[in-house]
């Protein structure tokens, strides 16, 4: 399968061949994909990338993803940049339906505003054509849970303060004085 360099791992699912019936999809990224991958979310090291997914239908023409996606990870300390190992375990819950359907649309009141609850289930995501890439759907949920300041364990920041109460205390104008000697 050809890759695009935007999207370093694929796997298409073909809508029109699944039931209600839901399908086990695993998929699982070799070592070029787990660098693409590394390349796609700026961390120097992907070592796995893999995703145990249910497919099924949704309502009439909608699609239902559900399960977990795994990597493990190599980032930069914060502190140190010393290599850091993290562990990737997120579950996917995700719905897709098809471009244009009346379920993608957000309700609307009067004025123009939308409701959104935040606490709520996700809107449903919409796709082109006839398949959902489950690769890249596992992708982005591993890649929202990837750690923006990884710590190597046991390394604290030190030495650095960001101010004082000194700093807060505004200068008085007449400091400049008090080294003027009078002749």
């Amino acid at each position: 399968m050809k890759h695009d360099e935007d999207i370093p791992f694929s796997y298409l699912v073909k809508v029109g061949h699944i039931s209600a019936n839901p399908v086990e999809v695993k998929i699982a990224a070799d070592g070029n994909e787990c660098s693409g991958l590394a390349r796609q979310w700026g961390v120097p090291e992907v070592r796995s990338f893999s995703a145990e997914l249910q497919v099924q239908r949704w309502k009439k023409d909608g699609v239902r993803l559900k399960g977990r996606v795994q990597a493990n990870i190599v980032q930069s300390c914060v502190v140190t940049l010393d290599p850091v190992e993290s562990l990737i375990d997120e579950p996917i819950d995700a719905v897709f339906v098809p471009e244009g359907s009346k379920l993608a649309r957000t309700p609307v009141v009067e004025g123009g505003e939308m409701l959104l609850d935040p606490d709520g289930p996700d809107s449903p995501e919409t796709f082109h054509g006839d398949t959902i890439d489950v690769a890249v759907v596992a992708a982005e949920y591993a890649a929202m849970a990837i750690d923006a300041y990884p710590r190597k364990e046991g390394v604290m920041f030190s030495g650095h303060v960001e101010h004082s109460e000194d700093d807060d205390r505004k200068p008085s104008p007449f400091a400049v004085l008090k080294d003027w000697k009078k002749d």
